[in-house]
């Protein structure tokens, strides 16, 4: 039977929507001021344009390049996700199936990185880098989000291994599945809510960072869009016009893609922390 509705629900409900408006208001400012001319948004940053600057958006397009810049932040973030759900994975699936010392100790090593500051490893980040000869390229920033971005995908994937039985790995085995086998035959296949999770986090993270490239991306033609769009906030300049267009065209992608997969966030931590 179903629950009542009742004025505690009601009230709960307007609270939740007058917290929902709250939240929404700064993507109304960012809009709305995207489409004003740079007097009108020092008038009055709150009114409905005037009239609607459309061209706002062309003029980024062109001024960014911002093809090129999408197409940078596209295959930083498809890239990293990839390698950070195979080495993820894997390295959670084993630490699982072989418990012991060793498996306990690298888990705590690597939920341990989870607390350290960027900031304290960015000077040794940049020295190695230019050591390695990967600064300055779109593979070196890739292979940096794999050593930074591994410890929270392996802890969830940790955390979900251990709801898969061990019994199907097993049979999986009698029938003379090889190591490799089992994991991308049986076990990679369960891992899918966890795995959507993961994307979506990385993505979110990688998509918006924007201290690692600035430190590790200095050509114009590699610059992501964080970066493309700083270039409108100078320490002298701030064309919030232009700046505000520029932060809708770079965000407008990633709200897309979260609206589409946000209902597996909750799921996939909720099946590997309750089960």
């Amino acid at each position: 039977m179903s629950k009542r509705y009742t004025k505690k629900t009601f009230v709960l409900e307007i609270f939740a929507i007058i917290v929902a408006f709250i939240f929404l208001i700064p993507f109304y400012f960012v809009i709305v001021n995207s489409l004003k001319g740079f007097s009108e948004i020092l008038i009055d940053a709150a009114a409905l344009p005037k009239e609607w600057l459309f061209s706002n958006y062309i003029k980024v397009w062109q001024i960014l390049d911002f093809p090129r810049a999408f197409w940078n932040s596209l295959t930083i973030t498809v890239f990293s996700n990839i390698g950070l759900v195979i080495i993820s994975s894997m390295a959670a699936w084993k630490m699982v199936r072989t418990p012991g010392k060793i498996s306990k100790t690298l888990f705590v090593f690597f939920v341990a990185a989870m607390v350290i500051p960027f900031q304290t490893v960015m000077i040794p980040l940049v020295k190695l880098g230019g050591m390695l000869g990967i600064m300055n390229s779109i593979p070196g920033i890739i292979l940096m989000y794999f050593g930074f971005g591994v410890p929270l995908s392996l802890f969830l994937y940790h955390g979900f291994v251990k709801t898969v039985p061990i019994e199907v790995e097993e049979s999986a085995r009698i029938d003379g599945c090889s190591q490799f086998g089992v994991f991308w035959r049986i076990v990679f296949p369960l891992l899918k809510p966890i795995t959507v999770t993961v994307v979506i986090l990385n993505t979110l993270w990688i998509w918006n960072d924007y201290l690692l490239p600035l430190l590790v991306l200095q050509d114009a033609s590699l610059r992501t869009i964080p970066l493309a769009t700083s270039s409108f906030f100078a320490q002298y300049t701030k064309q919030w016009d232009m700046g505000l267009a520029a932060l809708v065209l770079g965000i407008t992608p990633i709200i897309i893609f979260f609206l589409f997969l946000q209902k597996h966030i909750i799921k996939g931590i909720a099946s590997g922390s309750i089960k």
